[in-house]
């Protein structure tokens, strides 16, 4: 299944692994057809590392999400540019909607083992990564206990399954 992003700063297309990552991948979806997305803003900008959004709206207040799903960062895939990977807090199993797309290979991202279980890898991008590399580029400041928030909100206006 594919979803389209349209953001402020133009759009993007996912692919997302349903054979591979079944729990991320259909959880995702659920957001996506709930409306959820619309009117996030991607929070979090790394250049060189990662864009992170799916849980802020502007002003960085957080929505509230379903419950946390399991991680399937052991699914073989790999934290490589253009994927799109669940996010979550140093508690394995703790992913809701907040994702994340790799700007550059990000091997330590990956499932290892016990010790280093990584993050789930569900998705990847198949069109609009010149749009991930423009969010990219964005100036980013700190915001409240925020830090690599952009000065200007990079807005989800809408995210849909592609016709």
């Amino acid at each position: 299944m594919s979803v389209v992003f349209e953001t402020s700063l133009g759009n993007f297309e996912v692919e997302l692994f349903e054979k591979e990552a079944p729990i991320s991948a259909k959880n995702f979806q659920e957001y996506v057809d709930e409306g959820y997305f619309d009117g996030l803003i991607f929070h979090r900008v790394m250049p060189g590392f990662m864009i992170q959004g799916g849980g802020f709206e502007p002003g960085m207040k957080q929505k509230k999400t379903k419950a946390p799903i399991k991680n399937e960062a052991n699914n073989g895939l790999k934290n490589k540019r253009g994927t799109l990977a669940m996010a979550r807090t140093n508690v394995v199993d703790s992913a809701t909607s907040q994702f994340f797309v790799n700007l550059v290979d990000n091997g330590f991202l990956d499932h290892t083992g016990p010790s280093n279980y990584g993050y789930a890898v569900f998705g990847k991008v198949t069109s609009g990564m010149d749009v991930i590399d423009k969010i990219a580029e964005v100036a980013t400041g700190r915001r409240g206990h925020h830090d690599d928030v952009p000065k200007t909100d990079v807005v989800i206006t809408r995210a849909s399954r592609k016709q």
